[in-house]
């Protein structure tokens, strides 16, 4: 289903609403349309272009910024859709620190990684192979992230998304 990027009244991004939710706000003149989608709504006294990305009227304060939940679509948006030992299109996570061997389901231990190269490493170190990261895996921080790795973000969204949070956004995470 296709959804709506909500953004504050000073243009830092809140969340994600559906289509439905998005026209409602903007009928009930709580939000004003930034971007259009392709999809047209069409009824008996004629037609509106739903909304693409949305900003309220009036700012909403949020006293608390919950960190970002790890996901698989999360560790895929952080590191671009690549495997971070070859930099093939990324198809499963690797946990840096083996599990059987004590490492933690953590932002710093998961990183994308393709399937020959996640089958390869197996319960290895990298120390062991002699295998090195392109670059550490951190936690990643912000707003746009959480909107980033709870689902499907439209190509229109990422101008808004950038300055919060996503340094480096490529076109295969947005489109995927």
């Amino acid at each position: 289903m296709p959804q709506t990027l909500v953004l504050n009244a000073t243009y830092e991004p809140l969340g994600v609403v559906t289509e439905r939710r998005a026209l409602i706000l903007v009928l009930n003149q709580r939000a004003i349309a930034v971007e259009n989608s392709e999809t047209i709504l069409h009824y008996s006294g004629g037609e509106v272009v739903l909304p693409a990305v949305i900003r309220l009227h009036k700012f909403v304060r949020i006293p608390y910024r919950h960190a970002v939940p790890l996901s698989r679509r999360a560790i895929f948006a952080r590191d671009g859709g690549k495997c971070v030992y070859c930099t093939a299109p990324a198809t499963s996570i690797d946990h840096v620190m083996p599990r059987s061997r004590g490492g933690a389901h953590a932002w710093e231990n998961v990183v994308s990684a393709c399937h020959k190269c996640n089958h390869q490493k197996a319960d290895r170190t990298l120390k062991e192979i002699g295998w090195r990261l392109r670059h550490i895996p951190r936690e990643p921080v912000g707003a746009a992230w959480r909107i980033l790795g709870t689902g499907h973000p439209d190509v229109r969204w990422l101008s808004y998304l950038q300055p919060y949070g996503v340094e480096q956004m490529q076109a295969s995470a947005a489109s995927a």
